[in-house]
């Protein structure tokens, strides 16, 4: 597929808000209509929107549901991706029923990867693992627990699931607008053969650029969200590099 600049909606308690290093308790809110920003990233011409749902990420189960659908709805045929709180089977099977493009499977690809597994074979190409790590460790429960598994092992549990993308995110620089781990997102996707998304820690048009510099790597786009909200990128610009690329 072709490099995408992907944005990020952020749910907590039904608003579109950014955490600083996954710390909930340093939570910016930036809108409590996220439907109406969804609609406006669609507007510039994405080609994917990527949607958090951190209550569920962080208690287990999906929270931020009614959200979700007004996404969806207000975005039309976009294709959009949401994590958190994805746990079981049949919650996976009712998102991708709301109409959600891609189901996002964090916490369970550590702890149950053969509900990964079967819901990859349920929902072909309709599945992504988010890998999120502090120090190159697997963080799972909404990054409020860190692993000693290394993000590598974890990501080639899946090497012939039939997974539609990774998303490797470097949780220290989420939020913080200090650039994404580009190394280490090239060196994960050199590593499997399933296309990896870089995420956190985007802060400028250079850093998109870093990323799209990594396409042949296997690096497949980068997720764009702070510096979305706060101007650092603008987001036509960064769809401009993507299309270069």
């Amino acid at each position: 597929m072709p490099f995408e600049v992907i944005p990020a909606i952020d749910l907590l308690g039904g608003r579109c808000v950014r955490l600083a290093q996954g710390d909930y308790e340093r939570a910016t809110v930036y809108s409590d209509d996220p439907a109406e920003v969804a609609a406006s990233f669609a507007a510039a011409g994405i080609a994917r929107l990527h949607v958090v749902d951190l209550d569920g990420a962080r208690d287990g189960a999906a929270r931020n549901t009614h959200a979700v659908a007004s996404i969806v709805a207000a975005t039309g045929s976009l294709p959009v991706q949401v994590g958190g709180g994805l746990r079981d089977l049949d919650t996976v099977t009712r998102v991708l029923d709301q109409g959600v493009e891609r189901a996002i499977l964090g916490t369970a690809a550590l702890r149950d990867p053969d509900l990964v597994r079967a819901a990859a074979a349920r929902h072909p190409g309709r599945v992504a693992v988010g890998v999120d790590a502090r120090a190159g460790r697997v963080a799972v429960s909404g990054w409020l627990e860190t692993s000693d598994v290394r993000v590598a092992d974890v990501a080639r549990l899946f090497e012939d699931a039939g997974v539609a993308a990774l998303i490797y995110t470097d949780i220290a620089r989420d939020g913080m607008l200090t650039g994404p781990d580009l190394e280490g997102t090239a060196a994960l996707a050199e590593a499997v053969s399933i296309p990896v998304i870089a995420s956190g820690g985007v802060g400028s048009l250079d850093d998109v650029r870093g990323a799209a510099a990594h396409y042949a790597r296997g690096v497949a786009g980068v997720i764009v969200g702070r510096a979305l909200y706060t101007g650092d990128v603008v987001l036509s610009d960064a769809l401009e590099v993507a299309a270069c690329s």
